[in-house]
């Protein structure tokens, strides 16, 4: 585990006992119960994908530990309608404060102000979080494999289907891989192969095409991190991958929402199955 790594979930640990003093579980799960109904996270991608478009999960991310202020001009209800605007399917919103500088504002805020389908992209690693995450109003939430162990994995991913909430697991190298096949999670749980490597933060595409070929036929794969290019979603498209996770490349960019649509036409969109 990375130093890095190691502190976030030592916060998170800090965090999970600060919100079990604050609220209650049931308080939590009435807060839950009183949100709008959930937009079908994963439903979303696949209907573009269905539809022989590249489906994108566009962040919304101020900061993060090894890139320091990504964007200081940040608006999450500006940037959500942006980026409705430019194309993209769904959103990922950044709720850790410490290290990314996010808050469950953010997410709220950007969830209000279009239609799409929200991620809470946080370090979920307690079931009071997954009742927190619905209960935020957002549609699905992240696991990550590095953070979490085999158990951990299938009573969060139990819990967020008591929920309602999609889930996208993520993984970062072939070990992960291979105890996320055999977590025995449901189907249709959206796998996310992040190209960052979260020991080194080296961030290189053949992470996502060096492990197509292990994964099982129809298994809903979106790649995350260092899509910056037309160039770089036509390479994952050729390769057979419809979705993708992108933030920093948009967020540094004046208007991202502008910048996704120009990743997604220049060149051409074309599909490649």
């Amino acid at each position: 585990m990375s130093d890095i790594l190691g502190k976030i979930l030592e916060q998170k640990r800090a965090e999970v006992q600060a919100l079990r003093r604050r609220a209650s579980r049931d308080g939590l799960r009435d807060r839950a119960a009183n949100q709008s109904a959930v937009r079908g996270f994963g439903r979303a991608l696949s209907a573009k994908t269905a539809a022989r478009g590249a489906a994108v999960i566009a962040e919304i991310k101020r900061a993060s530990p090894s890139r320091g202020l990504i964007r200081e001009d940040f608006d999450p209800a500006a940037l959500s309608a942006d980026y409705a605007q430019g194309g993209a399917t769904c959103l990922s919103v950044l709720t850790d404060q410490n290290f990314f500088q996010g808050s469950a504002e953010h997410l709220q805020q950007a969830r209000d102000a279009s239609v799409l389908p929200v991620l809470r992209k946080d370090f979920i690693i307690d079931e009071w979080q997954v009742s927190e995450t619905r209960a935020l109003g957002a549609d699905a939430m992240l696991l990550i494999v590095a953070a979490l162990s085999n158990s951990q994995m299938s009573e969060l991913a139990a819990a967020a289907a008591e929920q309602k909430l999609d889930v996208l697991v993520e993984i970062h190298d072939r070990p992960e891989l291979e105890r996320f096949l055999k977590s025995g999670l449901p189907a249709g749980t959206l796998l996310g192969i992040n190209n960052r490597n979260l020991r080194t933060f080296e961030t290189r595409l053949e992470t996502t095409l060096e492990l197509l070929p292990e994964l099982p036929a129809g298994l809903p794969v979106v790649t995350e991190s260092g899509i910056g290019t037309p160039a770089d979603v036509q390479r994952m498209r050729g390769a057979g991958v419809h979705r993708f996770l992108i933030g920093e490349s948009l967020m540094r960019e004046p208007s991202p929402g502008e910048a996704l649509r120009k990743l997604l036409t220049e060149k051409g969109d074309s599909p490649s199955f």
